[in-house]
């Protein structure tokens, strides 16, 4: 049997594993569910795929980035590796094909969504398949306390029911002390089991710029810095805004945003990566899964709402090991800003109260009625006709969604699905039907199976193929039958989706309960809190600052931040005073030394030490007596 370090190097062409990347893997090869808490660009996928490939059986990856599935897929399989993945606009045929060939194909590696993991199809697919390990990408985003938390994630716990003995691995590249123990509890670990990385990044120097003009700022700083960079911002427009702004200063740039179309996401992120572009303009959802490893600079044009969100974006500078800046622009009235996103982002129990009453007003839902109801959701439309603020409103749908009253999905390209609405019964009486209807009918109902209990995703472009008429004709035909309600049709867009998980009730006997609302808000509270003493902080090390909030305790200060380069009233960087006076006074706690003594002990610059003592003198923090030195 291949050792790991066989199998690392017959497939990877690496003799040695990094960091903490073998104590991962031995502690899952032996069964034991494992969290590992690693760094962006800290080799996460190596930790599960060299156990896999040392064992019998498929290991199930769940993560929410369908770029990252393919590219991983891609690359598994340019390997010699057996891979697949199953996500959003598949249609019903290729996920069944899929499904088989992990039961039958001897497949290593199904990569599949969250929200994939809850679908029956899967469910009853799964039961038949040999699953080796379970491993759980972003693993953050199944915690209730972390930023960014995706109530589809906790689909896999029930899961790790009909998987029993098959351990997990659990990995995440952000998370606080709260969110580690939080993670363990959710997947039901057997006992708690982390393996911690260091998350401070040598190579990355952090920098926060006051400044009235940001704009300005950037210009300046692109001008002075060369290199592939990123550009955060909070909205759409700006990413469009800021891009021209470049393009107008003679600096090539792209803009990205979840508005855009795939192909325009994939053409832009290509000509970024490529390098024929320089810099990407986007907001947060240019995020998790981006590998270009030689990005020299990121730049936060607006504050982020967390340290979480922050170190992530900031960490895709300078993957490749040699010096990159992260840097945020920061002006007075960010704060204010800021602090205007908690009643935002949590607004009243009464206007939750009233934005589910007035959906109810929206889709005209009888009391008592609803439950498993899908439709469309036009947040604009919506608010326009009841008067509501964008940002409130779609807070409020969010909290709703983590109540279990709906389910709220984000802007997505969402495939094209149906429900029957009539019994099977009651369609085999209709006769009335075209032949092309008829046609259409049968096809979906030999294609697809579950279409009367509950809405499944179709492939026009099949029906078409199976049946002989164009998509077009298929459109008209499944929206007829949806007009005469024998189906529910909802074509292929890019748009929202609400649905209805249970029954209409009286707006005022809505629970919110404290840990979706009060506890999650108090939460976010500190984070932002966290976020603004980072920005605003001129005395403390800024690698310090973010790796103490995230439960890592580091003794000395980085000295490449804006901190550690600002000068003390030493002379000395601030930085470089810092770590000479910890040494002395480190030193110092076990008797009085004389000052060449001080010098031979430290191997330090003379210049420097003579200033440090000097000032510690001064401030009376040691004292001389006899030519000799000793604490206070």
């Amino acid at each position: 049997m291949a050792t790991y370090h066989d199998i690392l190097k017959q497939y990877w062409g690496y003799d040695a594993f990094r960091g903490i990347q073998e104590d991962i893997i031995n502690s899952i090869g032996q069964g034991k569910d494992t969290l590992g808490l690693m760094p962006t660009g800290g080799g996460k996928s190596i930790t599960f795929q060299v156990p896999a490939l040392a064992q019998e059986g498929l290991c199930l990856v769940v993560t929410p980035l369908i770029a990252l599935m393919k590219d991983q897929v891609a690359n598994l399989r340019s390997r010699g590796i057996k891979a697949v993945a199953i996500y959003s606009g598949m249609t019903r045929e290729e996920i069944i094909v899929a499904l088989e060939n992990c039961i039958f194909g001897d497949y290593k590696f199904l990569y599949i969504s969250p929200e994939r993991l809850g679908t029956e199809i899967f469910q009853i697919k799964l039961r038949k398949m040999h699953v080796s390990m379970v491993t759980v990408d972003e693993s953050h985003c199944i915690s209730q306390w972390g930023y960014d938390f995706r109530p589809a994630y906790l689909n896999i716990s029930e899961i790790r029911k009909m998987l029993p003995g098959v351990p997990v691995l659990a990995l995440t590249a952000t998370a606080t002390p709260d969110v580690v123990k939080d993670i363990q509890q959710r997947l039901e670990f057997r006992e708690e089991n982390v393996f911690r990385m260091s998350f401070e990044r040598k190579n990355l120097s952090y920098v926060v710029r006051h400044t009235e003009n940001k704009e300005e700022e950037l210009i300046h700083i692109l001008n002075s810095m060369p290199g592939s960079a990123i550009v955060y911002t909070r909205n759409r427009k700006a990413t469009k805004d800021i891009a021209t702004l470049l393009i107008r200063h003679h600096i090539s740039a792209e803009n990205y945003h979840a508005g855009l179309s795939n192909a325009e996401k994939d053409a832009r992120q290509k000509n970024w990566q490529s390098g024929t572009s320089r810099v990407m303009v986007a907001t947060n959802a240019f995020g998790m899964g981006i590998d270009k490893p030689d990005v020299r600079l990121v730049v936060h044009m607006d504050m982020p709402d967390s340290p979480e969100a922050y170190f992530q974006e900031a960490g895709r500078a300078g993957r490749d090991g040699l010096t990159a800046y992260a840097v945020l622009l920061f002006s007075p009235r960010d704060k204010t800003q800021l602090a205007r996103r908690i009643p935002d982002t949590f607004p009243d129990k009464s206007f939750i109260r009233q934005i589910y009453e007035h959906l109810n007003y929206y889709y005209q839902m009888a009391m008592g009625d609803g439950q498993g109801c899908t439709h469309e959701f036009n947040l604009d439309e919506f608010c326009r006709r009841f008067k509501h603020f964008p940002v409130q409103t779609d807070s409020a749908l969010c909290i709703l969604s983590r109540t279990g009253y709906i389910e709220y999905t984000d802007e997505q390209e969402n495939s094209s699905r149906l429900k029957f609405t009539l019994r099977r019964d009651e369609l085999y009486r209709i006769k009335e039907q075209s032949k092309e209807t008829e046609q259409v009918i049968q096809t979906v109902l030999r294609c697809y199976g579950g279409v009367f209990s509950d809405y499944v995703y179709i492939e026009e472009a099949l029906l078409a193929r199976q049946t002989g008429l164009t998509p077009p004709q298929i459109y008209e035909c499944l929206k007829s039958l949806t007009q005469r309600r024998i189906l529910h049709y909802i074509p292929r867009k890019k748009t929202p989706y609400i649905t209805y998980t249970q029954n209409r009730i009286d707006s005022e006997k809505l629970i919110i309960p404290p840990a979706v609302y009060e506890e999650r808000k108090k939460s976010y509270e500190s984070r932002i809190k966290a976020m603004i003493e980072y920005a605003t902080s001129e005395e403390h090390c800024r690698s310090r600052m973010l790796l103490l909030y995230f439960g890592e305790k580091n003794e000395h200060n980085c000295l490449r931040c804006d901190v550690c380069l600002s000068k003390h009233n030493s002379g000395l960087k601030r930085g470089e005073y810092e770590e000479l006076s910890r040494q002395v006074m480190e030193l110092l706690s076990d008797g009085e030394y004389h000052p060449t003594d001080i010098f031979n002990a430290l191997l330090t610059d003379r210049s420097k030490l003579d200033a440090v003592l000097e000032t510690l003198l001064r401030e009376e923090v040691l004292t001389m007596k006899d030519g000799m030195i000793a604490r206070k």
